[in-house]
Formats: C-alpha cells, sequence, structure tokens
C-alpha cells in the first residue's frame, strides 16, 4: 500500500536533488570546444607557379609560415623563424616570440633573397643577414592564387531591343511587338493580349494589378533575342498562370500588438505556371515566320536561349512539364523548321535539377551534354548539326558528380565523380580528367576519402585535401599530369579531440532491400560505451531526393553529438530513392517520396545491432526537418511496429502543398492518387507511438498550413502527440536552442524514462 504520509517529503528530496543537479551544472565552466589544427592548406602562388607558401595556425595561437617548391618536392618553413624573432627582439628593444610572430603573410622579391613580413606593419628580411628594414610601402609584387572560374564559353544571347546592327529597336504597345527604324514604326504582331502577351513581365503586371508586388511603372519591354545578322527576332509570348498566394497570420510582430497578415506568391504541384514559348519573324520583311510546337507543346521552362553565329539557326532548352523530357530545340531562321538535336527522356524522371550539363563548343558545332540514359550520370559528346551522339566521353559503373573546366584547346573535361574507385564508399569525390573522345582518363586523387582539390593557377599541380568522417583531413601536392604524389603537405592535428573524450563516426554498410545494393551510413557513438548496457537509437533523416546526405568528410563536432551526450546512439543513412548513386537507385523515389528509403534503414539498423548488440531496438527514435520531417512523422505512419517516437519539424506533409517544383520534378505531373496515399494528412489516423511536430508560423518555404492540418488530422483521428508551433518563427526550428531543447526533452522522457542520468556523458554537461 502506498504510504501518503511519505509523498511530500520525497517531492522535497527530489526538488532538493533537482535543484543541486542544476546548481553543480552552472557551476561548471564552460567547456571550451576542441579544434583541430593543421586541417587545411590556403597556398600563395608565386609567379612563375613553381612555388608557394601557406600559413600554418597552430595551438595557443602559434603559427608558422612553410615555402613548398613544387617542382622539386621540397617543403620547409619559408624562413629562420627564431632569426627574425631575435631580430625584431633588439630591435624593437623586447622579447619576441618565434612561434607567434606578429605577421599575417609574407611576400618574396622576385630573386628570392628578401622576405617581407606582414602585419600591422611590414618589415623586410635580407635572408642572409635577417637584418629588419621597416618597410611599408616597397613590398614585392607576388602571384596570389585567383579563384577558379568556370571559363564562360555559353554565347547565350541577351534579350535585346536594338538590333546587332543598331537599324532596329523592338517596343511594346498594347501586348504587342512593333518594330521602330529611326522614327517610323511598324507593328509586328496583332494577337497580343492581357492572357498571351509578348511583355517579359506580363505574369508580373498580374501580381502588380493584385497587389501582391509594389508597382514599380516599368515600361513595359518585349523578350528578344536578335540573329547576329540582325535579319531575323525571336520573340517570347507569355501566357500568365494561375497566381497562388499562401497567406500567414504573424501573431507577434515586433512592432505592435496587434497581428499582422503576410502574403506571398507560392506556386503548388498541379497549379497553372506560365506559358512561355518563342516565335520567329523576318525583319527585313516585316512578318512572322510561323513555327510549329509540337517539340515544346508543354513546356516548364524554356531557356538557355541563343542563336548558331552564322545565324542559320535558333536554340533553346525545352524543359517539358512533369520532367520527363529535356530537350535541345532548333529553329531554321529562314523556314521556321524545328528539329531535336538533343531529345533526353525518362520513364520517371529527368533530373534536370541536380544532374545536368550542356555546354556548347566550337562555335556551337558540338555539345558536350549529361545524362543518366545509361544507368549512370555520364557525359556525351554531341554532333549540333546531326543531332548524334558522337561519342560517349565517360563511362561506367559510376558517376560524375560535376564539371569543372572545359578545355577546349587541348579538349579535355576537367569533373568530379562518385564511385570511380570501386573499392571506397561510392559517395568519395575525386577529381579526374578526360578526352572529348573519352580517352585518356586520369584520376588524379586517390586517397580513400573525399576529396577536395585547389589547383595552381596553370593548372600543373594540385593540392589534394581529403579526409572521411572517421579519418581526419591529409593535404597532400600532387602533378596534374598524371595525379602522381609530390609530397605530403600536412597531416591533421586532432590530439585536442582525443583529450576531450571525443569519438569519431563509424562507417556502417548493409544490404539494401533488394538484398544486394549496398546502403551507406554513419554511427554516432557515445565517447563512453559500457557493453553490457542498452542505449536507445535515433535516427537523424534527411532523404530528399536531390541529393545524398550522410556527411563524407571529417567533422570535429555535429548536431548529432548534442545526442550522444546524452546517451543515445545516432545514425545517419542514405537509403535508396537518394542522389548520386545508379539511376535506379534514384527512380526508387519515383511517385514514391513517402518511401524515403525507410525500408533499407530499418535493414541498416537492424544489421548493425547485430554487430553492436548494446544498440537497444525496442527504443529507436526519428527526426528530420522539412523533407525530414516528413519523413520522420512517415516513419511514425508507415513503420510504427520499428520507429517509437519522432520529432518532425517544419515538414512539407503532403507534397501537394509545398512548393511546385521540388515535388513535381519527384512525384511527377499530373497529380495523381499517389499524392494522397503518401499525404501524412491523409494517413494521420495510422499513427503509433509519440510524435511531436514543430512548426514555424512564419515558415515561408513549406507552407506551415501543411502542418496545421496534420494537427487537424490527428485531433479528428482522436490521436495523442505533442505540438509546438513558434510565433514568428521561420523554416527548421531545431537549429534554434528553444527548439533543440525540446527535441532532447521529448526523446529523453520517450527513449530513456527514468534513465536521463545513465549516460556517462552527461556529467560532461551538453
Amino acid at each position: 500500500m502506498r504510504n501518503e504520509t511519505n509523498t511530500p517529503l520525497r517531492t522535497l528530496l527530489l526538488f532538493s536533488a533537482l535543484l543541486a543537479s542544476c546548481l553543480l551544472a552552472l557551476a561548471q565552466p564552460a567547456r571550451p570546444e576542441p579544434k583541430i589544427y593543421r586541417e587545411k592548406v590556403e597556398p600563395h602562388w608565386f609567379a612563375g607557379n613553381t612555388k608557394f607558401w601557406y600559413r600554418v595556425d597552430l595551438p595557443d595561437k602559434k603559427r608558422e609560415f612553410i615555402l613548398v617548391d613544387a617542382e622539386k618536392g621540397i617543403r620547409s618553413r619559408a624562413f629562420d623563424h627564431d632569426r627574425v624573432a631575435k631580430s625584431l627582439g633588439e630591435k624593437w628593444g623586447k622579447e619576441v616570440d618565434a612561434d607567434r610572430l606578429p605577421f599575417d603573410r609574407i611576400d618574396f622579391s622576385s630573386d628570392g633573397r628578401k622576405i617581407t613580413l606582414i602585419g600591422e606593419n611590414a618589415w623586410s628580411f635580407d635572408l642572409e643577414e635577417y637584418l629588419p628594414i621597416e618597410d611599408k610601402t616597397d613590398r614585392p609584387e607576388q602571384t596570389e592564387t585567383p579563384r577558379e572560374e568556370r571559363r564562360q564559353r555559353r554565347t547565350r544571347a541577351r534579350s535585346e531591343t536594338k538590333s546587332p546592327d543598331g537599324k532596329f529597336d523592338i517596343l511594346i504597345r498594347g501586348h504587342n511587338l512593333f518594330l521602330r527604324e529611326g522614327t517610323n514604326e511598324i507593328a509586328l504582331t496583332y494577337n497580343g493580349n492581357p492572357g498571351n502577351s509578348y511583355a517579359r513581365n506580363a505574369q508580373r503586371a498580374r501580381m502588380v494589378e493584385m497587389r501582391f508586388e509594389e508597382r514599380d511603372d516599368e515600361t513595359p519591354a518585349p523578350e528578344v533575342y536578335w540573329s547576329p545578322d540582325s535579319k531575323r527576332l525571336i520573340a517570347m509570348r507569355t501566357r500568365p498562370g494561375t497566381d497562388r498566394i499562401v497567406y500567414m497570420v504573424e501573431s507577434s510582430p515586433r512592432d505592435q500588438l496587434q497581428p499582422k497578415l503576410q502574403s506571398y506568391p507560392y506556386a503548388k504541384p498541379g497549379d497553372e505556371i506560365a506559358i512561355r514559348k518563342p516565335h520567329l519573324f523576318d525583319v527585313e520583311n516585316k512578318r512572322e515566320i510561323p513555327v510549329k510546337d509540337n517539340l515544346f507543346p508543354n513546356p516548364w521552362s524554356i531557356s538557355d536561349l541563343r542563336w548558331k553565329p552564322d545565324s542559320t539557326e535558333f536554340y533553346f532548352l525545352y524543359n517539358q512539364r512533369g520532367h520527363q523530357v529535356l530537350r535541345i530545340v532548333g529553329i531554321h531562321a529562314t523556314s521556321g523548321e524545328t528539329r531535336a538535336i538533343i531529345d533526353e527522356q525518362s520513364k520517371t524522371f529527368v533530373n534536370y535539377s541536380g544532374k545536368f550539363y550542356c555546354d556548347y563548343i566550337d562555335d556551337s558545332k558540338q555539345i558536350i551534354w549529361m545524362s543518366e540514359r545509361d544507368g549512370w550520370n555520364h557525359l556525351y559528346l554531341y554532333d549540333v548539326a546531326s543531332g548524334k551522339v558522337a561519342n560517349q566521353i565517360t563511362r561506367g559503373e559510376w558517376v560524375v558528380r560535376n564539371v569543372d573546366r572545359v578545355d577546349e584547346e587541348e579538349k579535355q573535361i576537367w569533373f568530379r565523380a562518385g564511385g570511380i574507385h570501386p573499392e571506397q564508399d561510392p559517395y568519395h569525390v575525386h577529381y579526374c580528367r578526360v578526352n572529348f573522345d573519352g580517352s585518356g582518363l586520369v584520376v588524379l586523387t586517390e586517397g580513400d576519402g573525399s576529396h577536395q582539390v585547389q589547383f595552381s593557377p596553370d593548372r600543373k599541380f594540385l593540392i589534394d585535401t581529403w579526409s572521411r568522417v572517421d579519418s581526419a583531413p591529409i593535404t597532400e601536392l600532387r602533378r596534374s599530369g598524371d595525379g602522381t604524389l609530390i609530397c605530403k603537405l600536412e597531416e591533421t592535428d586532432t590530439r585536442e579531440l582525443s583529450t576531450n573524450h571525443w569519438r569519431a563516426p563509424e562507417r556502417f554498410v548493409a544490404k539494401a532491400r533488394d538484398g544486394v545494393t549496398d546502403i551507406y551510413g554513419i554511427i554516432h557513438f557515445p565517447s563512453q560505451i559500457d557493453q553490457t548496457a542498452k542505449y536507445p537509437v535515433i535516427e537523424s533523416i534527411y532523404a530528399g531526393p536531390q541529393d545524398s546526405f550522410v556527411p563524407k568528410t571529417f567533422r570535429a563536432s555535429s548536431t548529432q553529438e548534442k545526442l550522444t551526450r546524452r546517451g543515445f546512439i545516432v545514425v545517419q543513412i542514405d537509403g535508396m530513392g537518394t542522389s548520386n548513386r545508379s539511376k535506379k537507385f534514384h527512380d526508387v523515389c519515383w511517385q514514391n517520396i513517402g518511401d524515403a528509403g525507410l525500408p533499407d534503414r530499418i535493414l541498416w539498423i537492424k544489421a548493425a545491432a547485430k554487430k553492436y548488440p548494446f544498440m537497444d531496438l525496442d527504443r529507436v527514435g526519428i527526426y528530420g526537418t522539412s523533407a525530414g520531417g516528413q519523413s520522420a512523422m512517415g516513419a511514425m505512419l508507415f513503420h510504427g511496429d520499428f520507429y517509437k517516437a519522432a520529432v518532425s519539424d517544419s515538414a512539407c506533409h503532403d507534397n501537394r502543398m509545398d512548393k511546385i517544383w521540388w515535388n513535381e520534378q519527384w512525384m511527377g505531373w499530373p497529380l495523381g492518387k499517389h499524392y494522397e496515399e503518401q499525404s501524412n494528412a491523409a494517413q494521420a489516423h495510422r499513427l503509433q507511438g509519440n510524435l511531436l511536430l514543430i512548426v514555424g508560423e512564419l515558415d515561408r518555404n513549406v507552407d506551415p498550413a501543411s502542418t496545421y492540418q496534420v494537427v487537424n488530422a490527428l485531433i479528428k483521428a482522436d490521436k495523442n502527440f505533442e505540438y509546438l508551433m513558434v510565433p514568428g518563427g521561420g523554416h527548421g526550428q531545431l537549429r534554434t536552442p528553444y527548439g533543440w531543447r525540446r527535441l532532447e526533452d521529448f526523446f529523453i522522457r520517450h527513449l530513456q524514462p527514468g534513465s536521463a542520468q545513465s549516460s556517462p556523458d552527461l556529467a560532461a554537461g551538453n
């Protein structure tokens, strides 16, 4: 029987213990974040590009300057730090620490006999005698490393009202085109109207009328593209779409007591969009040349418009709504006939937003084009005249991640690749070079990790910094010709991490739902593990199809580490449906965002628990923001037998409620029943377990009404859940201290009931 007489005493003792614990925590000094050193190199190249120097920042505000002879592979101190310190000390009459010289950068004279050290003042030294001379004005010049800029080969046409020869001008009169020559004007069109206008700002004019954009009294302007010989022009005619407006009530404005109504344009899946199409005009004969639109009937967008240099053909990129057709269309300047130069089609989606590269070269005679047509993201060389593939440039069971540079003179492409070293993690990024014809493929980097490269100004050398989540950065100097190693420059100093009980995440691989495909992820463990105990597991999820998201490079700290200090094991996984693998791997997301790779994630976590039995699969939680928030709640709806608690932040719970481009890219158009079937609001009645919904009142990224509709559905289904709406808050409330504290509190209550103090890391605070 319960002893009621002792209840007040127990309450008082419990309160006293809690108060003492809080006071002890407050009394602890803030623990400085441990740092790493020697993790990067910022080169400063000499004229001639054979030598460079860089500065190394070290613990206790120490620093040293390094000089590298790239041709000889010699790395040494840039100067004698001790002699400089001694010489300055004698001149200043005080001791100067050789490890803390008051300079930020250095310059060498062209003959290499004098060095100038630059801080608040500049001091020059003869490198034989090391006698200082104050030098504030006469500093030797030195070539700094320029930021790598992609060469602008693209010859996109600019919308110009005046013809290249200066004889003609194009005007808008009542939504129609008028040609002006001198003081004479003649109408080119008569069919323009507010619903089908030649004015380039026709859509915005409607927004002005609806008072959702400020009027700036601009004169309506046409969107026209003149042929180089001034004999033809392309004019874009626009049919405005439906203007969807999202409304939000700002409950707690900073500048007044009463709430405010906010509104902004926000197109959603299924909305009628503005349609722009090209029209061809013969300027000499003042007439329109008819152009059939059978190759561009339903544009999501028409972009990258350009004329062939000889004015015989006009090109543009047509992206069909639904994103299953991406096409380069040519319009013959005389006949108006159209042809498909490149015709990229997919039964699922063409990833125009993440895997697109199109480069016109050789005065538009060839095009370098990116495609997944063989099942992997690769580069192809097209012949523009024939509209046929001249050759496939890259091939294999790996992917091109980015094109960095195209060298037309050498006919070479410099690019980044994933999976090109088959023995490594396929998400590791490596740098490569290949010839236009597909020959001469060279992989310039080799270390087992993900790479970031800095080239010398003449690209003869590269500085390669690579790392993994479990291996700190190493920086090497290599030759760009063949990628051979010249010398190691730096290896990261992680001693401060080691002395602060820091533990690197561990990489883990398990099979996907098909039993064949490898799924890659990482595990964040508490710094100290009791092998006889059981630890709850939390998945940090983001499964957006636009990319892959598991960290691949070294980090000295992470958000997930905050949870490991609370006694949780945290996992991050890239399941099927995410990007940067094969087309088949990516296609799992097609009309299937609600899947979120969760079947693969569950199998991965179960496999990890077999290796690490202290992972408690009876206490698994999940959290995420935005698309990750959608997936986190979806885990509770569709896999509630596995996930027991979820925090869903700023989520798009229904893909019909979110931004048009992102959702139609993966879920398709027109809208089908699969949109509702994967809606968290429509499926709210299936909720199992514990759920915390968080939303910012003024989220302009994801319409907050998406979360409100889920709340409404859960109430109607008589479900228990927790809900936090942040007045004035925007997108991503887990990035705020309060939002994150609520997440920690939620998981402690539901996954660690009665054991919040059991973690060996808690004594260190968070």
